[in-house]
């Protein structure tokens, strides 16, 4: 059942509602909510396995390898913006709240992982 074109469907999904609450947040004049942000990765995220679903749906070495590697890579990622906003924080060079910072990091997560595993799909 699934294939490229439900991930892209998906990821145009993703994209409209995400468009729509960021706007709906702009014409209030206000900051978008931070679950926007959460929203536009889920559409990176369903681009990018629509990108991927070729490769991934064979299931093997070469994948298992491109997985591994940008797991890792996004590992390290991960831990690099944990130590920045813990220092941003820190010295008040960044003043949100608990909710907007567990958005902004799982927005992060998502792009790093998938990311990396476009960039390891193009090398490996």
């Amino acid at each position: 059942m699934e294939s490229r074109k439900t991930y892209f469907v998906m990821g145009i999904f993703f994209t409209i509602i995400g468009g729509f609450v960021g706007f709906a947040g702009i014409m209030a004049d206000s900051a978008p909510i931070s679950i926007t942000y959460i929203l536009l990765a889920m559409a990176y995220m369903s681009f990018c396995l629509s990108y991927l679903f070729p490769q991934f749906k064979e299931n093997d070495e070469r994948v298992k390898l491109i997985k591994q590697k940008g797991m890792f890579a996004s590992f390290l990622a991960i831990m690099l913006y944990l130590i920045l906003f813990q220092f941003s924080l820190q010295l008040g060079w960044l003043e949100v709240s608990a909710l907007q910072m567990l958005h902004i990091l799982a927005t992060l997560m998502i792009c790093t992982v998938f990311s990396s595993f476009v960039i390891y799909s193009k090398k490996i």
